[in-house]
């Protein structure tokens, strides 16, 4: 029977556990921890590192944002992948050829994020580049919506096939708005027709095949005045209208995006009444801490359910498959290859 978790995600300050991150861990209210560039030196360490995690606390859930490109925080003893964007280049020409890339992809990140121990990576990005983001970017599979739904599609096929949940991001897509929600808040005024015909498009499609959610720290005006991750009507929409049961995990609320919920016992409460079933709480242990207090008593079985349920495959047994061997290949040679945006399909 799946036990539920506390409802908090928390990060580290380092490469191994501090013994005040071992107290700190053992707290009831947290549910995950979720590891940054600062946590990992190569694949053997974060290794190491999980399985300390795991000592002392296994039930918990362990998470990297490991997209590819300039989002990938292992980078050494995996393989280097390639942003979305240039996985989504070759889709004009041969959309079947890049679509078995694109699960061949997932297949490969899952395999090798389980391999170090790792539950799950935040991904895929199911946003559509509308050119105006610059966090969002290479990070978007293309600016055609059906195109995004499609090799999104095909890159959780992978990942099931590999036995880890996907995570869609950012709900109901952060594609269209300038600001960076790290560092304010940003608001998108289109109607909200205009956001299901365009932006909405990769959820709707994809939202029963998720197994996680992030909605983003972003404004829909037309639709509620308060951030989506903090909206009732949103998460609600998600739910019953898309039909999606999995886990939703509010984005770090530590952002400058997150602020107009109030301070961080106001931003967890928000978040949690909103629908939200995991709270990432990052770069901020005073906030966190503020947060765990604030979060006595709640829990969820549904961020549980996303935990890797297999035998984990191992890093050193991987080159012997000859899939990963042609996918590996395949991968660090579009990662190594100079990429010309105005190319993106």
């Amino acid at each position: 029977m799946t036990q539920p978790l506390g409802p908090v995600m928390l990060d580290l300050e380092a490469t191994a556990l501090t013994n005040a991150e071992c107290k700190l861990l053992a707290r009831p209210e947290v549910g995950g921890v979720i590891l940054f560039g600062r946590n990992v030196e190569d694949a053997g360490q974060v290794i190491e590192l999980c399985a300390a995690i795991r000592r002392l606390r296994p039930e918990l859930l362990l998470g990297i944002d490991q997209e590819g490109g300039r989002v990938q925080r292992l980078r050494e003893g995996v393989t280097r992948l390639p942003s979305m964007a240039r996985l989504g280049r070759c889709y004009g020409d041969d959309p079947q050829g890049c679509l078995q890339l694109c699960q061949d992809a997932g297949w490969l990140l899952a395999m090798e994020m389980a391999a170090c121990g790792l539950d799950l990576s935040f991904a895929p990005v199911l946003d559509v580049d509308t050119g105006r983001s610059s966090v969002i970017g290479d990070r978007s599979f293309s600016a055609d919506p059906q195109a995004v739904t499609a090799m999104a599609s095909a890159f959780i096929d992978g990942l099931s096939e590999a036995g880890m949940a996907a995570v869609g991001k950012h709900f109901p897509g952060h594609g269209g708005v300038t600001a960076d929600s790290h560092l304010e808040l940003p608001v998108d005024d289109r109607p909200l027709q205009a956001l299901r015909e365009h932006d909405l498009m990769p959820f709707t499609a994809l939202a029963p095949r998720l197994g996680g959610v992030m909605p983003a720290h972003v404004v829909y005006s037309t639709f509620d005045t308060r951030p989506a991750g903090f909206s009732p009507s949103w998460l609600g929409m998600l739910r019953e209208e898309l039909g999606f049961k999995g886990a939703i995990f509010s984005d770090d609320l530590s952002m400058a995006g997150a602020h107009v919920a109030g301070g961080p016992a106001e931003r967890a409460r928000a978040a949690l009444d909103a629908g939200c079933d995991m709270l990432l709480v990052c770069n901020d242990r005073d906030a966190a801490l503020t947060i765990l207090d604030a979060c006595q008593g709640r829990a969820s079985k549904r961020p549980a359910k996303l935990r890797y349920g297999r035998a984990r495959p191992s890093l050193e047994t991987l080159p012997a498959l000859s899939r990963w061997r042609r996918v590996h290949a395949r991968l660090e040679a579009l990662h190594d290859a100079p990429y010309d945006a105005a190319s993106k399909s």
